[in-house]
């Protein structure tokens, strides 16, 4: 047995949120924490927090930005969905709710505060991390990759990637259709960062068989 055998559930039936919250009003539904991790993952996917097509299945990244991030990354729903090979560790665990103007509320701050440091104390082998959106890169890079805009940080790729932390980290945009205007305006993110980024998962995990 290890940590995870024991944590998963804990987080699983996690209700901090609804019945201590700390940091607003508790979600407007009930809570189902949403994630994944197995101790043998290699790669962690640092993300946001689950939409609402994610809470309904109980699978992160379950929704259209999925299909898209896999693409990004060039393997399976299979692969994806394996946590022995990838983690996917968002700042929020439940679906926030919705804004005013139909978009997702920012993540629950109590998940971090409560989970993280325990949830990555127990996978030992990540050796890497992928920070998708502003809230996971305020988490997980140093103030001094922190640029004034996620256009600036993702921009600063190569030296965030190369600087030698273990796991290494890289920054990126969120995979929602709410971005294909910064995808268009940013070719280099699709021709020279996402070459990259499929290099390193396959050297990592190693080619997907019947690819």
């Amino acid at each position: 047995m290890n940590e995870l055998d024991t944590l998963l559930p804990r987080i699983r039936n996690c209700r901090v949120c609804r019945d201590c919250p700390r940091h607003g009003p508790p979600l407007p539904h009930e809570p189902r924490p949403v994630m994944q991790a197995g101790a043998g993952a290699r790669v962690c996917i640092a993300s946001q927090a689950p939409g609402n097509k994610a809470h309904q299945k109980g699978l992160p990244f379950y929704d259209p930005s999925g299909v898209r991030l896999r693409e990004w990354l060039a393997v399976s729903e299979e692969r994806f969905y394996d946590p022995e090979q990838f983690a996917i560790v968002p700042m929020g665990f439940c679906f926030p709710g919705y804004d005013s103007k139909g978009g997702d509320l920012p993540p629950r701050r109590e998940c971090a505060e409560t989970w993280h440091e325990s949830v990555f104390a127990a996978l030992p082998n990540l050796s890497l991390i992928l920070v998708i959106g502003q809230y996971a890169q305020r988490y997980h890079l140093p103030k001094w990759h922190r640029e004034k805009t996620l256009t600036a940080t993702v921009a600063n790729w190569r030296t965030i990637l190369e600087e030698g932390r273990e796991p290494a980290v890289l920054p990126m945009p969120h995979p929602s259709w709410r971005n294909n205007a910064w995808i268009r305006n940013n070719p280099w993110f699709e021709t020279e960062l996402l070459p990259e980024l499929r290099q390193r998962i396959e050297a990592l995990l190693g080619p997907e068989s019947g690819a």
